[in-house]
């Protein structure tokens, strides 16, 4: 009832709090939609889309000023209310504009989209020993003109198995590692794609040990029991004990320190 109420002049937003910060940012079943009218508002969108489920958060983009940057998101409790929502409303006229609803993208997954990313250094690796500057000429010319090719050696001159070549051409590097990724050099299959810096990828494991872990909490959802206020005479052996009898246990754990225990 009080979802959008004006206070000081300003729409407020309520939703349900959540305190597992992998499942607020997962992006799962959230949907972008850009194109839109200027006076539509967050009570509007969230109107329009309600119909295809329960909406957990539902916002329209604005500048400093609050004026609307004409795109917004929804994010649903359930995928199929997304799925529904992107079925029915992707194309749709919302004050006589059509409006573009698809899935939400992270601006990091945007940008390396093979579409978007242009890059001249292409990396290569799992190379044989025996591999050299010479050999990566020979095989990556075909594809444009070179400025640089080294083959990573450690101090004693031996070959550490990867290297770079940087082309002239963003578009011939991209043709490249289309054409040698995966493919086999001296019983060696190769990995080649685009260079990417140190910060690039600490953020894609990242997002990888993120995903991971979705995945983990979503396979033993609701198979995990928590306890407390436990007595200090009850160790792992004892619970495994009292709890055998309801089904198999993977894992059993009395926290000592604090006198909980995990049981799954």
């Amino acid at each position: 009832m009080l979802n959008f109420t004006p206070i000081n002049g300003r729409p407020i937003r309520i939703m349900y709090s959540n305190r597992d910060p992998s499942l607020r940012k997962s992006g799962t079943a959230n949907i972008f939609i850009k194109n839109l009218d200027k006076s539509i508002d967050n009570k509007a969108l969230y109107d329009t889309f309600c119909v295809f489920g329960n909406i957990l958060s539902c916002k329209v983009a604005t500048d400093p000023a609050g004026e609307s940057k004409g795109y917004g998101f929804v994010q649903y409790e359930r995928d199929e209310a997304a799925h529904a929502a992107i079925e029915k409303l992707n194309g749709m006229l919302m004050n006589d504009k059509k409006v573009y609803v698809g899935p939400f993208v992270r601006k990091q997954e945007r940008d390396n989209s093979p579409g978007n990313v242009k890059f001249n250094n292409v990396y290569v690796k799992n190379l044989a020993e025996t591999t050299t500057e010479d050999d990566l000429k020979e095989i990556f010319g075909k594809f444009g003109a070179i400025t640089s090719v080294v083959v990573m050696r450690d101090g004693d001159g031996r070959s550490k198995c990867f290297g770079f070549v940087n082309f002239e051409s963003p578009d011939e590097a991209a043709l490249a590692v289309q054409d040698l990724n995966g493919k086999k050099f001296s019983d060696k299959e190769w990995y080649v794609g685009r260079a990417q810096k140190k910060s690039e990828r600490e953020m894609e494991l990242k997002e990888k040990f993120e995903k991971n872990l979705q995945e983990a909490a979503d396979k033993y959802q609701n198979t995990n029991l928590y306890l407390k206020n436990l007595d200090d005479t009850v160790d792992d052996e004892k619970l495994r004990e009292l709890f055998a009898e309801f089904g198999t246990i993977t894992s059993c754990k009395v926290c000592l320190n604090s006198q909980q225990l995990i049981y799954t």
